[in-house]
C-alpha cells in the first residue's frame, strides 16, 4: 500500500488562506487528488486543535447526500450544524452537483465564524456568471495530477530516475495509479476516468449528440500535443477523414475539454514586439497516461511528451505560460512570473551538434537579460552557452 502522498504545493496554499474571509475553490480534473487534499487539510486542522465537531464535510457524489443537492435542504442541513461561538470549517466536495450552489456558498460565507472550502471537477463552476456571483469572495487553487517530484516521492526513493520517468509518462500521473501494479488494471482505471469525464462531465452536461465526433477531436489533440493548431485545421482534418465538422463545433468541443481540465491551451506571444497573439495556439494534455490510452503506443514522440510535461510543471509553479515567437523562430515556452519572463526550450536530446545549434537558435535571438533555459533528458553536466543554461530536465522537475 502506497502511503498518502503529501501534496504540499496545494496544502500550503490552503494553510495560507485558512481563516481568511475568502471562499477557497479547489479545481482540477477528476481523480487528481482534490478529495485527498481536503483529507490532508482536515487532518491539519485536527492537529492544530480544531475539534471534529467544527468540521462539516459533504461529498455530493456520495449517494448518502443525494438529497442535499437541493440548495435549500443543503443550507438548512449545514446551518443546523454550525458550531456555536467557534469557527466552523465547511468542506463541499464536487459542489457542481448542487443546483444554484453559489447562493448557498455565499450565504454561508458571509456568516461570522464560517470558513468555506469547495472542490469541483469542471471549470463551469467558475464560469463568468458564477464568478460574478462570487466576485471578490473566492480564491482558486488549481490542482493537477501528480508532478514528477510527487510521483517519485510516492515510489519511496529518488533512485533510477530514468526508469521512473518512463513509468510516469506511460502509466499516468493520477495518484491512485501508484496503488496498481498490473498494467491492464492501470489501463482499466484510466479508461474509467476517461469515460466518466467524456460521458458524464461533457456529453451529458452539454448534450453532445455525436460522441464519436467528440472523441475524434480528443484523439486528434492528444496526437498533436506541442503542435501549433487552429480550429480550421482540426475541422478540415476531421472532414477529410470522413467526419464532416465545422469550425464552430470544434471550438465548442475544445471549450468542453478545457472546462473539464482534460486539455490546456497555450497562446502565442511575440517576444520582440511584446504582444499577445490571438491565433495558432498549442494544446497540452493533462496526463500522458490518458494519451497512451487514447493512442496506444503509436506516435510515441519523446520530445513532444517532454514538452507537455514541462508545460504542466510551469503551470504548477504558478507561471502564465505562452508559446514564444521571435522573428521566424519559436521558443517553446515564455513563462511569465512576478519577476518577469523566463524562456524555455525543451528537447529530448541535444548531443547531436546540429540539434544543439537548432535548439539554441531561438533563445540566442532574445536580447533581454531574463533567464533562458534549455531542458533535456541528456544525463550530462550542466552547461552554459553565453547565458543560456542547459539543465537535465529530471533534476529540474525535482527542484
Amino acid at each position: 500500500m502506497v502511503e498518502t502522498i503529501a501534496r504540499d504545493l496545494y496544502l500550503n496554499q490552503l494553510k495560507a488562506f485558512k481563516d481568511k474571509k475568502l471562499i477557497k475553490v479547489i479545481t482540477g480534473i477528476r481523480r487528481c487528488g482534490k478529495s485527498t487534499l481536503l483529507d490532508l487539510f482536515g487532518q491539519y486542522l485536527l492537529d492544530s486543535g480544531v475539534s471534529e465537531a467544527q468540521i462539516i464535510r459533504i461529498n455530493f457524489e456520495d449517494y448518502d447526500y443525494i438529497d442535499l443537492r437541493d440548495p435549500k435542504k443543503l443550507y438548512q442541513y449545514v446551518k443546523k450544524r454550525l458550531a456555536s461561538k467557534r469557527k466552523t470549517y465547511v468542506f463541499f466536495d464536487e459542489i457542481q452537483h448542487v443546483t444554484d450552489f453559489p447562493d448557498v456558498v455565499n450565504s454561508l460565507h458571509i456568516k461570522p465564524n464560517v470558513d468555506v472550502y469547495v472542490t469541483g471537477s469542471n471549470a463551469y463552476m467558475l464560469s463568468h456568471e458564477i464568478a460574478t456571483l462570487m466576485s471578490g469572495r473566492y480564491v482558486e487553487i488549481a490542482m493537477l495530477p501528480l508532478s514528477f517530484k510527487e510521483y517519485v516521492a510516492g515510489t519511496g526513493s529518488r533512485t533510477n530516475l530514468s526508469r521512473k520517468y518512463a513509468d510516469y509518462i506511460s502509466f499516468s500521473s493520477f495518484p491512485y495509479v501508484l496503488e496498481i501494479e498490473a498494467e491492464p488494471e492501470r489501463l482499466d482505471y484510466l479508461n474509467g476516468i476517461y469515460s466518466t469525464i467524456v460521458l458524464k462531465d461533457i456529453v451529458s452536461r452539454n448534450k453532445v449528440a455525436d460522441v464519436t465526433m467528440l472523441e475524434s477531436v480528443i484523439r486528434f489533440v492528444a496526437d498533436n500535443i506541442g503542435n501549433i493548431l487552429s480550429t480550421k485545421r482540426i475541422a478540415d482534418t476531421m472532414t477529410s477523414a470522413g467526419r464532416k465538422m465545422d469550425v464552430k463545433t470544434v471550438e465548442k468541443f475544445l471549450s468542453y475539454l478545457q472546462e473539464s481540465f482534460v486539455i490546456y491551451r497555450a497562446d502565442r506571444y511575440n517576444i520582440k514586439g511584446m504582444q499577445y497573439l490571438k491565433t495558432l495556439e498549442k494544446y497540452y494534455l493533462v496526463d500522458m497516461g490518458l494519451r497512451r490510452l487514447l493512442l496506444g503506443s503509436r506516435n510515441f514522440d519523446a520530445g513532444r511528451i517532454l514538452e507537455n510535461i514541462v508545460y504542466l510543471e510551469l503551470i504548477r509553479r504558478k507561471k502564465k505560460v505562452y508559446v514564444g515567437k521571435v522573428d521566424n523562430l519559436e521558443v517553446d515556452f515564455v513563462a511569465m512570473g512576478t519577476e518577469g519572463p523566463a524562456y524555455y526550450q525543451v528537447a529530448a536530446t541535444v548531443r547531436d551538434e546540429a540539434t544543439l545549434k537548432r535548439e539554441l537558435a531561438s533563445l540566442q535571438k532574445i536580447n533581454d537579460q531574463y533567464p533562458k533555459y534549455l531542458l533535456t533528458l541528456d544525463e550530462d553536466p550542466d552547461a552554459d552557452y553565453n547565458g543560456i543554461r542547459r539543465i537535465n530536465v529530471l533534476q529540474w522537475l525535482l527542484a
